[in-house]
């Protein structure tokens, strides 16, 4: 193992350095992300009808794409992040709200139901000036 390790030491500093530009992009991200969500956003038993970004089509698939695609990056990175240095647990949570699967708006809204999780919401959102969210049924 510490071979394998002194071999590697390479991919070893660019895993961590990744792994601090990660942090310190969740840091500046997160508030801003949470800020942005409608206040009513979990509050209906079904996903809410966004805004079509892309109104082409094709545009619209090549954006559902990427985002998977970048969800799909997000995930190994958060799953290594556990072991190395870095914001493991975010990033797994990043890379599945990114992805689509069956039963992602049901789950969302199960973990924002949470009262701790709810409760820091709702505080970021306070910090960023935002009105509260509305609590899911």
């Amino acid at each position: 193992m510490l071979e394998w390790l002194g071999a590697h030491e390479t991919l070893l500093w660019w895993l961590g350095a990744g792994s601090l530009v990660m942090f310190a992009g969740s840091l500046a991200a997160v508030p801003v992300l949470v800020a942005r969500i409608p206040v009513d956003y979990f509050a209906a038993d079904r996903r809410p009808r966004g805004r079509d970004i892309a109104r082409h089509p094709a545009l619209r698939a090549l954006l559902i794409v990427l985002k998977n695609l970048l969800g799909l990056v997000l995930l190994p990175m958060g799953i290594a992040m556990l072991v190395l240095p870095g914001q493991g647990l975010l990033t797994i949570l990043v890379a599945l709200l990114l992805l689509d699967f069956p039963g992602k708006y049901r789950a969302e809204r199960w973990l924002v139901g949470q009262p701790a999780v709810f409760r820091a919401i709702n505080w970021l959102r306070r910090r960023r000036g935002c009105a509260p969210l509305r609590a899911p049924a």
